[in-house]
């Protein structure tokens, strides 16, 4: 063996007394930890890609527009959830469909129907006409670290297995639906991303789907965006148990509204702002109650309330029929009620 070799050989083992002969070794000692390094990375999405790419799939959609344009065309992903043919995807994939296909990364395609959709958090799921289908794991989304590794897996426009990495870039973001609502929670990412993603998974180091993806914003590139897995559990249990996911409403319009600080010193609250009462539905749940326009909701259930968005949020975690503690400002007095939510139309 030449000294080259000896050299390389007291490098990686840190020389005659464990520590570097000079700063070559050093250099090339860096390097080859690099490699492994690299390496590792690899053999993690690789090890992903084979073992959740056989669930996720190519959804294909058709559209009956009009008389001039009798068929439209869309395209997204999805991910098979259950053995049984079970597909999570996105609302806005499937929204409108008169018919849709899924095909799996072995080229096969199965007829799927609409078993649910939610608009409010741009989840759907569909049933595929298949058996013994390769699924995928959902994973606990609220153990996500920023800066975690992440992979996002679709079939865009026809190319099976896309595949595409980055980051957990920040927790806890808020998108609106395309209905206005809130969606909390979402993953913000910095796997690239691109519209036929849509409804494909965004994945962990193991191999469990952590998110759904959802968005992108087009002039910002390299910034993803997915519903997490944990909101996607509960909607998936929704639909396949009602058809609909169901969240409690107490039958009124309201807007945010900033608090008078005195007033807020005088009752004790935190708040900056409340929710005003725009109007209320007879015979609806807040009616009832005895909620009136011009009521100032303050707290529920012992939380502040300074926002709209605050109030769905509440509202859905809240069991249907069970009565919700709230405090209002009615003029300059503060009064207590009992409301129960009933399920909101749809």
């Amino acid at each position: 063996m030449d000294e080259q070799c000896h050299k390389a050989l007291r490098c990686i083992a840190g020389g005659n007394n464990g520590t570097p002969l000079d700063g070559s070794c050093r250099i090339r000692s860096e390097a080859a930890s690099e490699v492994e390094l690299l390496d590792a990375y690899s053999r993690a999405v690789i090890t992903v890609v084979d073992t959740v790419g056989p669930a996720v799939v190519g959804i294909a959609v058709k559209k009956t527009a009009n008389a001039k344009i009798p068929e439209l065309q869309g395209a997204g992903s999805g991910v098979i959830i259950a053995p049984d043919g079970y597909v999570l995807t996105n609302d806005h994939v499937v929204q409108g469909a008169d018919a849709i296909s899924v095909t799996l990364q072995d080229g096969r395609s199965f007829e799927a129907t609409s078993v649910g959709t939610d608009p409010a958090t741009d989840l759907a799921v569909l049933r595929a006409d298949g058996a013994g289908l390769a699924y995928a794991t959902l994973g606990d989304s609220s153990i996500l670290k920023a800066g975690q590794l992440v992979i996002a897996i679709g079939n865009p426009f026809g190319f099976q297995s896309t595949v595409s990495t980055g980051v957990v870039s920040a927790l806890g973001r808020a998108l609106r639906s395309r209905e206005g609502r809130l969606i909390e929670n979402i993953i913000q990412h910095t796997a690239p991303l691109n519209p036929g993603n849509s409804g494909g998974p965004l994945v962990d180091s193991r191999g469990r789907v952590v998110g759904v993806n959802t968005a992108i914003i087009v002039m910002a590139q390299g910034i993803g965006f997915s519903v997490p897995a944990n909101t996607a559990r509960w909607v998936v249990s929704e639909l396949l148990t009602h058809g609909r996911v169901r969240r409690g409403s107490f039958g009124l319009a309201a807007q945010q509204l900033p608090l008078n600080r005195q007033l807020a010193r005088f009752h004790l609250l935190q708040n900056n702002y409340g929710v005003e009462v725009v109007s209320v539905i007879k015979p609806g749940p807040a009616y009832k109650a005895g909620i009136r326009e011009r009521d100032l909701i303050v707290s529920i259930n012992g939380l502040p309330v300074e926002s709209v968005d605050d109030i769905h949020r509440i509202l859905s975690e809240w069991p249907l029929g069970q009565a919700m503690p709230l405090v209002i400002i009615r003029g300059q007095e503060q009064r207590k009620f009992e409301v129960v939510p009933t399920e909101a139309s749809q």
